[in-house]
């Protein structure tokens, strides 16, 4: 019992406290993020609930908070608008069927993820190179800060506009004010958690100094259409034969979204935990919380829920709270729940500005800082991929970017191996000339590999010698056969030695007449080779 209690938590003070720092910091996120899908505060706000406790519980990374998130709420949007027109089109009206579509939408999601998991994908989140994850934290600080920026405003929905003259001087005062608290309460004492004693303190001097004028949560969610954290949650089983109907031209659609955002949601999730595995110097089971996210997702689907995933600005603010075990994910969930069951007032008079101060302090620690000094350091494709995968993660989202920033180092990769293969060229005694291949075969080598042959005016008897090459594919295979049969078809004498058993085994699945040409030595590599044909190794 005493194992798992630790298990769970190995500080409870630090994860509580902590906790309910995430909680509070989680309702303006949940109230934007709907807002920016198209549906009601409460969908996202119970969205947040149950992605944040079923990945406390069950997830693979202990401290590592889950939510409504922007990325996945911009991939939901168009699908939510198509399905509200459908909708409105019927011969009897139904209100929200875009929403409808969406809780059907989480559960293939949930199921996409869980299969992620069971096949252990996660693991290939280690194949990020390390300038895509420091574009990847940049481009991510600065896309939490223009968010933040939006708080800003006023207004209705679609006609938001500056704060001005005195409101926008408090705003900033008390912003400043609570990364002040933030910043120096450390310096004082580590006993009081930094962020929760700075959203307290504002709040107080807000609520019984009566600045009516300042923007609260409560505000914030009314300007953008909502009603408040009050409310029931809609469903898809209460309106199930009509949404069947109307899903039978859209399948496509959702299906299409279904993948988009499964997807979206484990390269956030899996980027998230690399970065606290980062911070806490642990380890994490990406598969493990794969199959969480999938788990979080159907529940959302079944019961009214916005959907997520792991949201790195809160995962942030809990970790340096202080918050490690799966403690303070469950209990920032369960706080959550509370806030809008039984604090709705309470919480609804928060001050936006307190909570933007904790979010900059988020912006401000997650950005890596250090990319600055070693930008001119680093060689100019890493310093092209870093600058890139931030741009794009604030251009388009975090998905696009890390695909295209691992794309970019993939190829720029290839491209420098490409150029590493050489042939030291030899004569032997009695006439034999050798070729001593130096580097990697595989597909971008392949035709630098072949240039390095003069076939027609080599002698009579020719050896190829791979000790010192690595065949890495089914491309440098099928490179070595052509080649071979080139010298052969002019009636040569070749030798192959030192190729790795599988090497061999394809060759002479290609043509058994390779059994002469090939030497075996006590020497030859036990490399495999990278093929379709042989997988075990994958």
């Amino acid at each position: 019992m005493k194992a798992l209690i630790h298990n769970f938590t190995s500080n409870p003070k630090n994860d509580i406290l902590s906790g309910l720092t995430v909680a509070l910091a989680l309702v303006p996120e949940a109230v934007a993020f709907s807002f920016v899908a198209g549906v009601d505060p409460l969908v996202g706000l119970y969205g947040a609930f149950m992605m944040g406790l079923v990945t406390a519980i069950f997830g693979g990374r202990p401290g590592m908070i889950s939510g409504a998130t922007g990325a996945m709420a911009v991939v939901m949007v168009h699908m939510i608008q198509k399905g509200n027109e459908v909708g409105l089109s019927l011969a009897t009206p139904v209100d929200n069927l875009g929403l409808q579509w969406l809780f059907i939408t989480l559960l293939f999601v949930g199921t996409i993820q869980i299969i992620a998991g069971i096949f252990k994908l996660g693991k290939f989140v280690r194949l990020i190179p390390h300038p895509v994850m420091m574009g990847f934290v940049n481009g991510l600080a600065i896309v939490i800060f223009l968010s933040q920026l939006e708080m800003f405003k006023v207004g209705p929905k679609g006609a938001k506009v500056w704060l001005e003259g005195t409101e926008l001087i408090i705003m900033l005062a008390f912003v400043a004010l609570t990364m002040a608290i933030m910043y120096f309460l450390p310096k004082v004492t580590k006993k009081l958690p930094a962020a929760l004693t700075a959203i307290i303190v504002v709040a107080c001097i807000t609520i019984f100094g009566g600045l009516d004028e300042v923007s609260t949560v409560g505000s914030f969610i009314r300007e953008g259409g909502g009603k408040g954290l009050q409310g029931t949650l809609p469903s898809f089983q209460s309106q199930i034969f009509t949404l069947i109907y109307t899903l039978e031209n859209n399948w496509g659609l959702i299906i299409s979204t279904a993948f988009l955002l499964a997807a979206v949601g484990l390269i956030e999730s899996l980027m998230t935990l690399n970065l606290v595995d980062d911070i806490t110097e642990t380890r994490g089971s990406g598969n493990r919380e794969c199959i969480a996210q999938g788990g979080a997702n159907i529940l959302n689907g079944l019961f009214g829920g916005m959907g997520g995933c792991a949201m790195i600005g809160q995962s942030i603010i809990n970790v340096n709270s202080g918050g490690r075990g799966r403690l303070s994910g469950t209990v920032a969930a369960v706080a959550l729940l509370c806030f809008i069951l039984f604090g709705a007032p309470l919480i609804e008079q928060m001050p936006i500005a307190a909570l933007v101060g904790v979010m900059f302090m988020v912006v401000i620690g997650t950005f890596a800082w250090s990319s600055f000094r070693i930008i001119n350091k680093i060689p100019v494709a890493d310093a092209i991929v870093l600058i890139a995968v931030s741009a794009i993660t604030v251009w388009k989202d975090l998905a696009v970017a890390v695909i295209a920033g691992v794309i970019i180092s993939a190829l720029v990769f290839a491209w420098q191996n490409a150029t590493k293969i050489r042939a030291r060229k030899s004569l032997k005694e009695d006439g034999t000339k050798v070729y001593e291949i130096w580097g990697p075969l595989f597909f971008g080598s392949t035709q630098s590999f072949l240039q390095k042959f003069d076939v027609k005016t080599d002698p009579e008897n020719v050896q190829i010698d791979f000790i010192e090459s690595r065949v890495s594919d089914h491309s440098g295979v099928e490179a070595i056969r052509n080649l071979s049969n080139k010298y052969l078809d002019l009636g040569k004498t070749l030798k192959l030695t030192h190729l790795s058993p599988e090497c061999k085994d394809l060759l002479l699945r290609a043509d058994l007449k390779f059994e002469e040409i090939i030497e075996t030595a006590v020497d030859d590599p036990r490399y495999h080779v990278v093929t379709n044909l042989l997988d075990e190794e994958i």
